[in-house]
């Protein structure tokens, strides 16, 4: 299983998790969920559940990665799979983002 934190403007907001079988739980933490005052981090994924689970990478996070040649000279750069959607996620979203929304891996 891999896990990655989801930060909201720098503010940690939820867990981003694959497990073994390739699918996804995002979960908004507790306190970020119960704070009224706090956002929801996407619309596809209001604060009306606390946890999501998908099949695939949802495509709030799916649309962080990067595309084309990008995509390709990432993948090359970094030794990862060009499927491996979540991996890329990893690399890419840690540090300068499109929006308030940045991945940090959690190290097992």
């Amino acid at each position: 299983m891999r896990k990655a934190e989801v930060l909201y403007k720098n503010e940690l907001a939820g867990i981003l998790s694959q497990h073994d079988n390739g699918s996804f739980i995002f979960r908004y933490i507790d306190t970020w969920y119960r704070a009224k005052s706090k956002p929801a981090i996407s619309l596809t994924m209001p604060k009306e559940k606390q946890e999501y689970t998908s099949e695939h990478l949802f495509p709030f996070f799916y649309n962080m990665l990067p595309e084309g040649s990008n995509k390709q000279n990432v993948c090359f750069q970094l030794r990862i799979d060009t499927n491996d959607h979540f991996g890329i996620l990893l690399n890419t979203a840690t540090y300068d983002t499109i929006g308030a929304v940045r991945i940090k891996k959690i190290k097992n």
